[in-house]
C-alpha cells in the first residue's frame, strides 16, 4: 500500500481539528436520555395547592367518563380510524374488551384500528389515575395577572409553602416550577421579588432542599442580558441560601420576534442559551404572544400558523444537539361543557348532546395540534385545562403506537444486519437512521405509550441496550460478543 503523508506530517494539522472537535462536543453533547415531560400544565399561583395535580386528574377522569364513556366514542371524537358502520357502540366496546383481555394479539391482527383505539383509551384511563400531570408550572405571569404587591408577596409565600407540603406528602408531579414575570423595566423588580420570596420560603421550610426537577420559567425574552441577569440572581440566591452551585435551573420562553433574530440580524437563540451559562434546561414556544408580535390578528393566532412553524424550526436548528428540551405552546379552545346540572334540575338529552358535541370539537382541535407538534419534532406542549389531559395522552400514545410495528421491524432488521444499509418494505435505512429509531423507542417508553417489556420484545434489544440510549454502543457491544 502506497501513502504520501506520514503521521508526523499530519500531527500538527490534526491538533486544530482535535481542539475544534472537543469544543463542538462541549457545545453539542446530544440528548441526555432523561425523561422529558409530555406537557406542562399552567395554573395561577393564587390557586395552587399541594395536591393540585391529583385534583386535576380527578376532573380529567370525570370529563373523560362524561364525554367518552367507552373507547369507540372517544376514538370517533378525536378522529382515530375506526369504521363508521360499527354495530351498537356499547355492545361492540364491551365485547371487544373481553376479547382483548383473552387474546389481544389475535384482535390486533384482525382489527388493528379497534385494537389501537381500545389500547389508547385504556392507557389514558390508567394514566389519569396514576399520574395525570407530569409537569406543573405555578404561574405568576399571564395566568396570574398584575396584582397589588402585598397580594403577590402573600401568594409567593403560600405557593412555596404548598410545594413543601407536596414534597412531604408525595403529591407533587415529577416536574414542577414557577413562571415569573418578564424582565422588562416595568416588571423586573416585581419578578425578582417574587422569585426571592418563593425560593427563600421553600428552602427555609424544606430544610434547604428543592423539589425534584424544579425550574424557573422566564417569559417574553428579548435580549441575552435578561437571561444573564436571571443566571446572576441564581448565583446570589445559591450563595445566600446555601444551595449547591448550579442547583437552580431555568426555562426560556421564546415568544417574541426579537428572541429569534436580534437588531443586528443575527440569530438570537444561541446567544440566549450562551447567556444562561449552563443553567437552561428547556425552551418553550409562546404561540399567542409570538403571533401577536408578528401582527397576526386574533382570529388567526393558533399553533398551526406558518409563522409558528418558522419560529419553532429556528428553535430546532439553534438548539439541536445541545440537550435542551423543546416545548410547543397551548390550544386555547377549552373542552368545557356549557350546560351544568343543578340539584333538582338534571340536564335534558339535548343539553347532554350539546355538551358532548362542544367538548368533542375542542378535543379534536387539541388532538390535531398535538399531532402537528409531534410530527414537527416537538414532544412537549402546554395544557391549560384538566379536560385537555385525556387528549394530551391520547395524541402522544397514538403518535407512537400507530407506527410501532413498522419502527420495530426496521430497528430489529437494522440491528441484526449491523447497521448496513437495508430495505424494509419500501423504506431505505442507512446508518443515520439507527439512532433515530432508537430515540423513537426511548421517547415511547418515557411517555408511557409503550412499556419497556414491549419494546424489548418487539425490537429484540435488551434492557441494557435500551438504557444505553446509544445505537453506536449497541452495535459495538454486539460485534464484540
Amino acid at each position: 500500500m502506497r501513502i504520501s503523508l506520514s503521521e508526523a506530517s499530519l500531527s500538527e494539522i490534526s491538533k486544530l481539528l482535535t481542539s475544534s472537535n472537543a469544543e463542538f462536543n462541549t457545545r453539542y453533547p446530544g440528548e441526555t436520555g432523561r425523561r422529558q415531560p409530555v406537557h406542562t400544565v399552567y395554573g395561577g399561583a393564587h390557586l395552587f395547592k399541594s395536591d393540585s395535580a391529583m385534583r386535576l386528574g380527578k376532573v380529567a377522569e370525570r370529563a373523560l367518563t362524561e364525554n367518552a364513556p367507552d373507547f369507540v366514542v372517544f376514538a370517533r371524537a378525536i378522529g382515530l380510524p375506526l369504521s363508521h358502520d360499527l354495530p351498537d357502540v356499547l355492545d361492540y366496546a364491551t365485547g371487544l374488551k373481553h376479547r382483548l383481555e383473552a387474546d389481544a394479539d389475535a384482535v390486533r391482527e384482525e382489527n388493528k384500528a379497534a385494537w389501537l383505539a381500545h389500547t389508547i383509551y385504556t392507557r389514558v384511563q390508567e394514566r389519569l389515575k396514576r399520574e395525570p400531570v407530569e409537569d406543573f408550572r405555578i404561574d405568576f405571569e399571564d395566568g396570574y395577572g398584575n396584582r397589588p404587591d402585598a397580594e403577590e408577596d402573600g401568594h409567593a409565600e403560600s405557593a412555596a409553602q404548598e410545594v413543601v407540603k407536596g414534597m412531604k406528602a408525595g403529591t407533587l408531579p415529577p416536574f414542577i416550577g414557577i413562571r415569573i414575570k418578564p424582565f422588562n423595566e416595568e416588571l423586573r423588580a416585581r419578578s425578582c421579588r417574587t422569585l426571592d420570596i418563593f425560593v427563600s420560603t421553600l428552602l427555609g421550610e424544606a430544610s434547604g432542599k428543592l423539589p425534584d426537577n424544579f425550574v424557573v420559567t422566564l417569559p417574553k425574552i428579548t435580549t441575552p442580558e435578561q437571561v444573564a441577569v436571571l443566571a446572576d440572581i441564581f448565583d446570589l440566591l445559591e450563595r445566600q441560601t446555601g444551595l449547591a452551585e448550579g442547583s437552580l435551573k431555568m426555562e426560556m420562553m421564546i415568544e417574541t420576534t426579537q428572541s429569534i433574530i436580534n437588531s443586528e440580524g443575527r440569530i438570537n437563540l444561541p446567544l440566549l442559551l450562551q447567556a444562561a451559562r449552563g443553567r437552561c434546561v428547556a425552551a418553550h414556544f409562546g404561540t399567542y404572544d409570538y403571533t401577536a408580535s408578528c401582527s397576526i390578528t386574533a382570529a388567526h393566532q393558533h399553533m398551526m400558523h406558518p409563522s409558528c412553524d418558522f419560529a419553532k424550526h429556528m428553535m430546532q436548528v439553534s438548539f439541536a444537539g445541545t440537550g435542551i428540551w423543546l416545548s410547543d405552546g397551548a390550544t386555547n379552545i377549552m373542552p368545557v361543557s356549557p350546560h351544568r346540572a343543578t340539584e333538582g334540575a338534571p340536564l335534558t338529552q339535548d343539553q347532554i348532546d350539546e355538551n358532548r358535541a362542544i367538548v368533542h370539537r375542542a378535543w379534536k382541535l387539541h388532538y390535531d395540534h398535538i399531532q402537528h407538534s409531534l410530527v414537527g419534532g416537538f414532544y412537549q406542549g402546554w395544557d391549560l385545562h384538566p379536560a385537555q389531559l385525556p387528549t394530551r395522552y391520547a395524541a402522544v400514545y397514538a403518535f407512537f403506537l400507530e407506527s410501532l410495528d413498522a419502527a420495530s421491524e426496521r430497528l430489529r432488521n437494522f440491528v441484526e444486519k449491523a447497521a448496513k444499509a437495508t430495505l424494509v418494505g419500501d423504506v431505505f435505512d442507512d446508518a443515520a437512521t439507527g439512532q433515530g429509531l432508537l430515540n423513537y423507542f426511548l421517547r415511547a417508553i418515557n411517555c408511557g405509550a409503550v412499556t419497556e417489556e414491549e419494546a424489548m420484545q418487539l425490537t429484540t434489544l435488551t434492557h441494557d441496550e435500551l438504557v444505553s440510549a446509544s445505537f453506536v454502543k449497541i452495535l459495538k457491544n454486539r460485534q464484540n460478543l
